[in-house]
């Protein structure tokens, strides 16, 4: 009976890893995706100048910080697949106001700052300030589920990171250099929601057998 117990824990154990690993990679990608998809969303108010990638690249600089301090926090109380699923859940609930209500919010802001260095930046944090948070928080909640013992926990930070930095490259390249010419911008937003909402399901779905 102990044997049976330990095989399952250990297959349990086994299965957890690629699961994680794959759903970083995932917000690594969509983190790109979107950031890079931001200059698309704010030209036609603000141009695309060096402000308006100043004010972007800024606004996801400070929301990534916040989402891995975040994350950080939450990891310490009773880290799970549930938990770690509703980041993935939120996040594409995060991600709708720019498609449905993108350029009503971005117009509000051009008539009350149509300088576009500030301008940019408030309606960069209006949109991309709290998505960005969020899949912040999934990268250091995903070293705590992968952690089963101290003398290891560098290895599987830094494969972690690597996995996920990885993500990133490929959502830059893919929505620089084929995303952004194929489809429009709502669609490719529209998709990460969708992408976003079934990793989530996955990972809630699987929290009982991993």
């Amino acid at each position: 009976m102990e044997d049976t117990l330990t095989q399952c824990r250990a297959a349990k154990s086994a299965g957890l890893p690629p699961l994680v690993f794959t759903l970083a990679f995932t917000s690594g990608f969509s983190i790109m995706a979107v950031e890079l998809l931001g200059g698309r969303i704010l030209a036609p108010y603000f141009g695309s100048s060096i402000y308006v990638w100043g004010s972007i690249i800024t606004v996801f600089m400070v929301a990534l910080s916040l989402g891995y301090l975040i994350g950080g926090r939450l990891s310490l109380h009773e880290p799970g697949l549930g938990r770690y699923g509703s980041f993935y859940l939120l996040s594409a609930l995060a991600l709708l106001p720019i498609v449905l209500a993108g350029d009503g919010m971005m117009e509000q802001v051009f008539i009350a700052l149509a300088d576009p260095r500030y301008g940019s930046l408030v309606a960069a944090s209006a949109l991309f300030l709290l998505p960005t948070v969020i899949l912040g928080m999934i990268a250091p909640y995903s070293v705590r589920l992968l952690v089963r013992h101290q003398q290891h926990s560098g290895q599987v930070a830094g494969f972690l990171y690597f996995v996920s930095t990885l993500g990133s490259a490929l959502g830059t390249l893919a929505t620089s250099f084929y995303l952004v010419l194929w489809f429009e911008v709502n669609a490719i937003i529209w998709t990460l929601i969708a992408l976003l909402a079934c990793c989530g399901l996955l990972a809630i779905s699987l929290r009982k057998w991993l």
